[in-house]
């Protein structure tokens, strides 16, 4: 099984109703040790970090083609400890409420990713953001670049 490494990060200017973007790196060392890479961002009018830290991750994820052990790189807690603390399995557990028994935001990502995660084999790693880490820069300037861009989606998912 092929390894890849995904780093991803998320941005939004005014965060919780600014506009934001994500970024996300792939990354795969082939058998002759040369490095492919792919780059990946969108910028939307109006969204949170949170959505914007989810959807690199499901952006990096759907883009590859068959199984994979993946490891995700991200400066985002809200994202690694979904997975690293199990929230994911106490919200599952619970009928997607937290332990306050309020909905979990942003449902419809969250289970998205989770269908991006199926064929693979998924670990998560929390790095320090801004931190001269070159591949979470890379992913700050791809998302930040995307939230200032000209072209912005809609976000039409959850609640803001």
């Amino acid at each position: 099984m092929m390894h890849v490494k995904l780093y991803t990060d998320g941005a939004a200017r005014g965060n919780p109703e600014g506009p934001g973007g994500y970024g996300a790196v792939l990354q795969y060392v082939d058998a002759k040790g040369n490095l492919h890479e792919r780059e990946f961002s969108a910028g939307y009018r109006r969204t949170t970090n949170n959505r914007m830290e989810l959807m690199g991750v499901i952006t990096g994820l759907e883009a590859l083609t068959k199984p994979c052990h993946v490891t995700v790189i991200s400066d985002s807690k809200y994202v690694t400890d979904a997975f690293n603390q199990n929230w994911i399995g106490s919200w599952l557990k619970n009928g997607w409420k937290t332990s306050t028994k309020k909905p979990v935001k942003n449902i419809e990502l969250w289970q998205r990713l989770l269908h991006a995660m199926e064929p693979h084999q998924v670990e998560f790693q929390w790095i320090k953001g801004h931190h001269g880490h070159p591949e979470n820069e890379r992913c700050d300037a791809l998302a930040t670049g995307a939230a200032d861009g000209e072209v912005l989606l809609e976000d039409d998912g959850g609640a803001l």
